[in-house]
């Protein structure tokens, strides 16, 4: 019997990437979903893509997580295709790397609004539904380099934010598992993705370190499946030869938008 069938759950950073491929597998799993992204044209196209799997509702929202009003506006859109909401999935991400004395200074706001507020914001919007629900699950997708210490270089302000969100989604659980809500933080490696696929640095060698997003997609159904007393708190999923000495995404880079 599955027993994700017929669930809810909302995604972030859903278009593309980790976010999609999750979106897919759930979508598999029979979860009825609503998908979050800033790009309402990527949304529409993996929205219509999902849609043929036809095992559960499919919905997409734009949605751009560092602005309060976009939150507001995906829970309570949510809600009202849905209903409840079973399943949070924190994803949405966005990345600079830099030495920080060359930082730009822009960059900081977004790292902090995106990457830490707009994880908090979105499970504060979604729990008080969860708890009067006496269940509910939250998976924040926070990063394998949390576990290095020092966090690594160039990685500074972006690595500091995720220790924040490891450190909050630790303490979150603590809060809330007398609610039958679970937290879960997944700390991925560095993934193959549109953000590695389109960096023409990465050679063959540099591929073998990266993981794949079925290995994420393991972890979140996992965390999903475990019994109702078992919450896996934290899932590292790490490529066996990663370099944590030597960045496996080069300095000189494009971000695909």
């Amino acid at each position: 019997m599955n027993k994700l069938a017929g669930k809810n759950a909302i995604i972030t950073g859903a278009s593309k990437g980790i976010g999609k491929a999750i979106a897919r597998r759930l979508t598999q799993e029979g979860i009825n979903l609503v998908l979050a992204a800033r790009r309402q044209s990527a949304l529409d196209q993996t929205v219509a893509e999902l849609k043929k799997e036809k095992s559960g509702e499919v919905f997409g929202v734009s949605c751009d997580v560092s602005r309060l009003a976009d939150l507001e506006n995906l829970v309570k859109v949510s809600q009202d295709q849905l209903g409840k909401i079973d399943i949070l999935i924190n994803n949405a991400g966005v990345s600079s790397q830099y030495p920080f004395e060359r930082q730009p200074l822009e960059d900081l706001e977004r790292l902090a609004h995106t990457n830490y507020l707009g994880y908090v914001r979105l499970s504060r919007l979604v729990i008080p539904q969860m708890i009067e629900n006496k269940s509910g699950a939250i998976i924040n997708m926070v990063s394998g380099s949390v576990l290095v210490e020092p966090v690594p270089r160039s990685f500074l302000v972006y690595s500091s934010l995720k220790v924040g969100l490891r450190a909050f989604s630790k303490g979150l659980f603590w809060e809330m598992r007398d609610h039958g809500i679970k937290v879960t933080a997944i700390m991925p490696g560095v993934t193959d993705t549109d953000l590695t696929g389109k960096l023409a640095e990465i050679t063959r060698e540099q591929k073998e370190r990266l993981i794949s997003t079925q290995s994420i997609e393991d972890a979140v159904i996992f965390a999903l499946t475990v019994p109702a007393n078992v919450c896996p708190l934290e899932l590292a999923v790490i490529n066996q030869k990663t370099p944590w000495v030597k960045p496996v995404i080069p300095f000189a880079q494009q971000h695909p938008k």
